[in-house]
């Protein structure tokens, strides 16, 4: 049995809340959309850090990203960035319609601002496998958007939905995704036995459907053979 929506959304709030990053094309902010942050695991406490969005949202040259105080220590005096060559930090992902910016950019702003980012990430462990993913079928099930609608403030939100997989197999979201959310991370709770559930990032909100994470985590993974990684540890 699937968990009531308020429970879910207080977890991936929890979970998830400062994973989020809003951006829009500069000048004039005719594509907005969201971006997250990813940790590709590498083994044991190593991982490649980078945002992941749309690949449909990454190929203008000029973006200004929304910076979330919450998301720095100290807090920036900016409410904006800018990115001069967006289109080119992007690794793209065309077979799954995916693009994954390495986060050594987004660090070396911040320290050239004299500030760290504090974020959320989505992370091996709550990414979905392939076995997770196996348990949507045609049947819609409840989903949950995290992202931040376009236009004003861009705030936070979470939209509460249903995902299945259509007739091709491809996993759907009921409806389509609000202006601003596209790139954004797409959760659902699987039901386990005794009553209880577990939290899950499905994948990334496409303009007509879900990456699922199963493929994007392959398909990030074999970015790291590329140059110009940088890794981290935990701690």
């Amino acid at each position: 049995m699937y968990a009531p929506a308020e429970q879910v959304i207080d977890l991936i709030l929890q979970n998830a809340a400062r994973a989020t990053l809003p951006f829009r094309e500069e000048p004039g902010g005719r594509l907005q959309g969201t971006a997250f942050w990813y940790n590709d695991l590498i083994e044991g406490e190593v991982y490649v850090q980078y945002l992941l969005t749309a690949e449909a949202l990454t190929s203008f040259d000029v973006a200004a990203w929304t910076l979330r105080p919450e998301l720095a220590d100290p807090a920036p005096s900016a409410q904006g960035a800018l990115t001069l060559d967006f289109a080119a930090q992007w690794k793209r992902l065309p077979r799954i319609g995916v693009a994954a910016m390495p986060a050594a950019h987004m660090h070396a702003y911040a320290d050239r601002k004299g500030w760290r980012w504090t974020t959320d990430e989505i992370t091996d462990g709550l990414a979905a496998t392939e076995s997770d993913i196996a348990t949507i079928g045609r049947t819609p099930v409840p989903a949950y958007v995290l992202g931040h609608y376009a236009g004003g403030e861009r705030d936070q939100i979470v939209v509460v939905g249903e995902v299945a997989l259509d007739q091709r197999g491809r996993l759907r979201w009921n409806g389509d995704i609000l202006a601003g959310l596209v790139g954004a991370p797409v959760f659902t709770d699987i039901p386990r036995p005794g009553g209880s559930s577990k939290l899950v990032c499905l994948g990334v909100a496409l303009p007509d459907e879900i990456a699922p994470f199963d493929r994007i985590r392959k398909e990030v993974a074999a970015l790291r053979a590329r140059p110009g990684r940088r890794w981290w540890k935990r701690g």
